[in-house]
């Protein structure tokens, strides 16, 4: 090293380089990384695990976005569960008397094997299920409610196979009758503890046409009774003058099981929008009334070249099989506000778009509507393709996790059996919510 330190001498560069090397005290010096050496090397080593630290845990959009739909979802779940054991509570000592009416008022009807499944026939399900669970009392004089199982829904017209509800209200009139002679809860109340099931178009109200329904009003012998029917409207409207809970239609849950054994709830949706429906290209058909305010015509109009959207006018048994598919499910008004594609979307995992300006959806106080839903207004139709554009490439992921959840599925079906959490669950609890204090006291008194 010492030739080295000569032979470049006039290098001056070179030399000040290879100063580092030279003897001390007659022993070569160690090269200056060497002398340091575990000092490099603790410096190195701290400084790669802080920087790892901090890529693990810089709070970077996609990280914080994946948080927070986590935490949305966790929140979500809690509050399901937390509102049903809330409800376990309530329901504790709750009693419903059914009464035994003679068979031309219920059982009579369901020789017609669709009268148990149709849309409407929550009027037959909500019965089987009462009829067969805990909460229902043989003793009227412990009752809390009373139910008045009249099927109105079950007189199918031979026409055009739509029920035809025309003896309505005289069948519920009969049965009115009926109970009020043979016992003396009905005339004890005035009726106000009693009650009925009205799953159709406009409810109580009784007509599939809304100007004829409002016409009509509601009979005067229910106006004092609870109501569980599928229409319901955030303002005044005739058809909803009383106490009355909204419902959902009535979806097969076998069949809904049978369509999630074939296609997964998680599966690949390669529908982006789905309807399959009546959608008009004249929409003034019935005696000058134009059918869903001219809505679905619209939509027809807009979007069926759109390849955005899959719609389709005629019926198929196997529809379901699409919804599964589908991202969006587009549930327009008919001649009523609401639609069984409600609960089918919400049941398969697609995300019902509503379009139906001012409705109330079923059990809105316990359903978390706002995070499984879309709501678009009807004047905002032809702005539909953006609307769910623009869904899709924001929050799409964190709906369809929230649709995933099994609690919201079964909230939305009727079983045979009364099970925690489903559709008869939720119509008891409603009505458990309708009871004071003090008549909880009265009937445990005997006052």
């Amino acid at each position: 090293m010492a030739e080295l330190h000569r032979s470049a001498k006039n290098r001056k560069g070179f030399y000040v380089k290879m100063k580092f090397f030279r003897p001390k005290n007659g022993k070569p010096e160690k090269p200056f990384l060497l002398r340091y050496f575990k000092w490099v090397l603790w410096f190195s080593l701290s400084f790669y695990f802080f920087a790892k630290f901090l890529n693990n845990h810089e709070p970077n959009a996609t990280n914080l976005k994946t948080t927070m739909i986590n935490q949305s979802h966790r929140a979500l779940s809690e509050s399901v569960l937390q509102e049903s054991n809330h409800n376990h509570g309530l329901l504790n000592d709750m009693k419903v008397y059914i009464y035994e009416l003679p068979s031309k008022y219920n059982r009579d009807w369901l020789s017609n094997e669709r009268c148990s499944n149709h849309l409407f026939a929550s009027e037959v399900a909500i019965h089987r299920a009462l009829m067969n669970s805990d909460f229902r009392t043989f003793d009227p004089s412990e009752a809390d409610f009373f139910f008045v199982p009249v099927y109105v829904s079950c007189n199918f017209s031979t026409v055009n196979g739509f029920p035809a509800i025309g003896h309505a209200r005289g069948l519920l009139s009969s049965a009115v009758d009926f109970i009020s002679s043979e016992l003396p809860f009905w005339n004890r109340s005035n009726g106000s503890d009693h009650v009925f099931v009205a799953s159709h178009d406009f409810g109580a109200c009784f007509h599939a046409m809304e100007d004829r329904a409002i016409a009509d009003g509601m009979p005067g012998f229910m106006k004092n009774s609870i109501i569980l029917q599928t229409f319901g409207v955030k303002y005044q409207h005739p058809c909803q003058n009383n106490e009355s809970i909204v419902i959902p239609p009535y979806i097969s849950a076998k069949n809904v099981q049978s369509t999630l054994s074939k296609s997964p709830i998680e599966g690949r949706r390669d529908i982006f929008s789905f309807f399959r429906g009546k959608m008009e290209v004249h929409p003034k058909n019935i005696s000058g009334r134009f059918y869903s305010k001219r809505v679905r015509t619209e939509i027809l109009r807009k979007y069926r070249n759109d390849r955005r959207f899959y719609l389709k006018r005629h019926r198929f048994r196997g529809y379901q099989s699409e919804i599964v598919r589908s991202v969006f499910c587009l549930c327009p008004l008919g001649w009523a506000p609401w639609s069984p594609r409600l609960v089918e979307s919400v049941a398969l995992g697609c995300i019902p778009v509503i379009i139906a300006d001012g409705i109330r959806l079923p059990f809105e106080s316990t359903v978390p509507w706002s995070k499984i839903s879309l709501t678009v207004q009807e004047k905002h139709v032809s702005k539909l393709g953006d609307i769910l554009d623009h869904v899709a490439a924001t929050n799409l992921s964190a709906i369809q996790r929230n649709l995933r959840d099994p609690e919201l599925r079964r909230a939305l079906l009727f079983h045979d059996d009364v099970e925690a959490g489903d559709a008869t669950w939720k119509v008891l609890v409603s009505l458990s919510m309708k009871l004071g204090r003090s008549h909880r006291r009265s009937r445990v008194s005997g006052e």
